[in-house]
C-alpha cells in the first residue's frame, strides 16, 4: 500500500493520496485546487489516480475535485446525501471500494454525519480481507484533540441541535467503536476554524482520541453538543460561500489568470473598484504602504484572513514580495478568490516615486502609549478587541468592544468613525490586519498595540 499525507500549514488543511502498487490504482481524499502535487507523487510511485473522495463539502477551503477530474478523468465521490450540480459517484454507507482486487488496498465508506449532513469518514484496509483498517480519514467529523463544530451549517436549514446530535453518534458510536489500534487521519489540524481544540498532531489513534479527546470521553448527548458548541470562533465570512461552491460546477484553476502590473495600472484598478491587498510583512506596512491598502501578510494564515475581510467576488490587486506574487495569488485560489486582477512587487520604489497622498503609515502603540492615549482628556478613545469569544474569557481591557477579526466587515459600523480607535489582540497579528482594514473604510485615527493583549497583560502584572 502506498499511503501519504498532503498537508498544507497555511490552511491546517490535510488530503490523502491512497494507493494499491500492485494494481497500480490509487484514490486521492480531500484534495486542495493546486492539483500538481498529487498528480506527481502517483506518477513517481507508479500510480493513476482514478478516483477523487471528498469527506464533506468543505467551508474552509475550495476543494480540487473539478480540478483532479479534468488532470486525471477520476471519478468524483461523496456519501449518497450529498447532491451536486456535477456527476458523483454516491457512497452508500458501508460500500467498498477495491484498488486492487479482494487481497488489495480497499476503502470503505462510514457515514459520519454532523459537521456537514453529508460528512463520511473513510476506512483505509491494506487487503479487503483485513479485520481491522489501517486508518480512518475522518475528514472534519473527528480531529485531533477535538471533533468538528456542529454549528456551521446552521444557516443551510440544519440546526446545530440537529447536527450536533448526528455528531454525537457519529463520534461516541461509530468512530469510537473501531479499534484501538486503527489510526486516524483527520482533514485539519490546529489552527483550523472548523474546531476550537485542534492539536498539532496531524495523526493519532482511535485508543488515543478514546483517552485523551475530551468529546470522545463517555457523556450523554445533551452534555456533547452543550460542550463542543461552547466556545467555538467566529466563522469567517467566506465559509457559506466556498460550501456552496463546492456543491456546484464551477470553474477551475488557472494558475495563469494573474500577471506583474505597472503602478499606473494598478492606480486604474483600485479607481474602478479593486481593493489593495498588501501581503508584506507588518513592520513593511507599517513604514510605509499604498493608501486604501489591506494588509494581511502572507506569514501568518493569508487565504483564511483575507476570506474574513475581502468579499468573494473583489477585483484583487495583490502587492507581494518579490517571488512570492503566485504563493499569494495560489492561496487566494484555494479559498475560491480568483479575482486577482494582477500583482505589484516594486512596492518600495513606487512609495519612493509616489506623491505622499498616495502613501500611507500605520500607528502601533506600545502598552505605554496605550495607558497615555487614554489617559489624554482631550482625546476619545475607542478600544476594539479582534479576539474570539472564547479568548476574551481570560481578561481584557476594561470597556474594549468585541469584534473578533472574522465579524469585523460586517459589524464595521458598531466602531465609531469620530473617536481614535485602537484595536488589540492577543499577540499583535490579527490587530494589525484588523487596524488596516478600518482605514481602508475611511477610519481617519487608528491604531494597534504592539504585542496585544499579553503584552499588556505583562505590563499590568510588572
Amino acid at each position: 500500500m502506498y499511503f501519504a499525507q498532503h498537508y498544507l500549514d497555511c490552511l491546517s488543511q490535510a488530503s490523502y493520496l491512497v494507493g494499491d502498487e500492485t494494481s497500480g490504482q490509487a484514490v486521492v481524499v480531500d484534495p486542495r485546487r493546486d492539483v500538481s502535487e498529487y498528480v506527481e507523487d502517483a506518477k513517481a510511485h507508479g500510480l493513476t489516480i482514478v478516483g477523487v473522495i471528498n469527506t464533506h463539502f468543505h467551508a474552509d477551503f475550495l476543494a480540487g475535485h473539478l480540478e483532479m477530474a479534468e488532470a486525471t478523468g477520476a471519478w468524483i465521490g461523496y456519501g449518497d446525501k450529498a447532491e451536486t450540480d456535477y456527476e458523483i459517484r454516491a457512497f452508500a454507507d458501508g460500500e467498498r471500494v477495491a484498488l486492487g482486487g479482494p487481497e488489495g488496498v480497499t476503502l470503505e465508506i462510514m457515514h459520519t454525519p454532523g459537521h456537514t449532513p453529508e460528512s463520511i469518514s473513510v476506512l483505509v484496509y491494506e487487503k479487503g480481507t483485513d479485520a481491522t483498517p489501517y486508518g480512518a480519514l475522518t475528514g472534519d467529523a473527528l480531529f485531533i484533540g477535538d471533533v468538528g463544530r456542529p454549528d456551521l451549517l446552521a444557516s443551510f436549514g440544519v440546526t446545530a441541535r440537529e447536527l450536533g446530535g448526528m455528531l454525537y453518534d457519529s463520534v461516541q458510536h461509530r468512530l469510537m467503536g473501531l479499534a484501538d489500534e486503527v489510526r486516524v487521519f483527520p482533514a485539519h489540524g490546529a489552527g483550523s476554524a472548523c474546531g476550537k481544540n485542534l492539536s498539532t498532531e496531524t495523526q493519532s489513534t482511535i485508543g488515543e482520541q478514546r483517552r485523551f479527546n475530551y468529546a470522545c470521553q463517555p457523556m450523554d448527548e445533551q452534555t456533547f453538543v452543550d460542550i463542543v458548541t461552547a466556545g467555538q470562533p467566529s466563522a469567517p465570512e467566506y465559509f457559506g460561500y466556498d460550501a456552496t461552491l463546492n456543491r456546484k460546477n464551477r470553474a477551475t484553476y488557472d494558475e495563469t489568470a494573474a500577471s506583474e502590473l505597472t503602478f499606473a495600472q494598478v492606480t486604474e484598478a483600485t479607481a474602478a473598484g479593486a481593493v489593495l491587498l498588501d501581503t508584506r510583512e507588518q513592520a513593511e506596512f507599517a513604514a510605509g504602504h499604498l493608501r486604501g491598502s489591506v494588509s494581511v501578510p502572507l506569514d501568518g494564515r493569508f487565504a483564511e484572513t483575507a476570506g474574513m475581510l475581502l468579499k468573494p467576488h473583489d477585483e484583487i490587486v495583490v502587492v507581494a514580495p518579490e517571488g512570492h506574487e503566485s504563493e499569494a495569488v495560489t492561496r487566494l485560489a484555494r479559498i475560491g478568490f480568483d479575482g486577482v486582477v494582477g500583482y505589484l512587487t516594486d512596492v518600495e520604489d513606487v512609495l519612493t516615486e509616489a506623491e505622499d497622498v498616495c502613501v500611507g503609515h500605520a500607528s502601533r502603540l506600545t502598552p505605554a502609549q496605550l495607558d497615555e492615549a487614554l489617559a489624554d482628556p482631550g482625546r476619545e478613545v475607542v478600544l476594539v478587541d479582534v479576539r474570539n469569544a472564547g479568548e476574551t474569557e481570560a481578561g481584557g481591557v476594561e470597556g474594549a468592544v468585541n469584534i473578533p477579526l472574522a465579524e469585523l466587515r460586517r459589524r464595521v459600523d458598531e466602531v465609531p468613525r469620530d473617536k481614535a480607535v485602537v484595536v488589540y489582540c492577543a499577540g499583535g497579528w490579527r490587530s494589525s490586519v484588523a487596524a488596516s482594514y478600518l482605514r481602508s473604510e475611511g477610519f481617519a485615527d487608528v491604531s494597534d498595540i504592539l504585542g496585544g493583549f499579553n503584552a499588556i497583560d505583562t505590563m499590568a502584572q510588572a
